[in-house]
């Protein structure tokens, strides 16, 4: 079978209003897929960045991947959230992003969004912290679910990935 590894880190996040922010993410991929070493999951740190707007996490991505096709192509999706000096957490953005397809290293730009909600619920937000969130994490990356939401942007999580193939000439796939 083919392979792909992914090896990189999550480097942090910019543009976001809030601050001590962290990052939940997680990587889905089609039926065709099999992880073979690494974790699907995971949560950064808090980081309250002390100097201008960039909040720092370094937090490792080390996945290898099995494949019989190219349909499904690994995507990172991508959960940012703020804590408040009483340790309540609230969503700050949302964002996915596909894997890159070339071997090589990349510089990932994720961009974010948030579900506004009515009036109430962004004025409940603004005084007392939560908010609307999805109640499926799929509607993330679906279009058909996404464009009907009203959103606000978010801030833009950045990303550095490495990525190895191999075996993929013997499925006549060129890199």
């Amino acid at each position: 079978m083919a392979e792909v590894h992914v090896i990189g880190q999550i480097v942090g996040a910019t543009g976001f209003s809030e601050s001590s922010l962290f990052c939940k993410w997680g990587i889905h991929t089609g039926a065709a897929w099999k992880l073979l070493s690494g974790i699907r999951e995971g949560q950064t740190q808090v980081d309250t960045p002390q100097i201008g707007d960039m909040a720092y996490w370094s937090h490792p991505i080390d996945l290898h991947f099995a494949t019989k096709g190219l349909q499904g192509w690994p995507r990172l999706h991508l959960q940012v959230w703020s804590q408040d000096s009483f340790g309540r957490c609230q969503l700050a953005g949302y964002g996915f992003c596909h894997v890159p397809s070339s071997p090589g290293t990349h510089q990932l730009d994720c961009p974010t969004w948030r579900p506004l909600g009515s009036w109430r619920e962004q004025l409940a937000r603004a005084f007392v912290g939560g908010g609307p969130q999805l109640l499926h994490a799929d509607a993330i990356y679906s279009g058909a679910d996404r464009y009907r939401l009203h959103t606000a942007a978010g801030g833009t999580v950045h990303l550095e990935l490495g990525l190895l193939l191999r075996h993929f000439d013997r499925y006549g796939v060129e890199c």
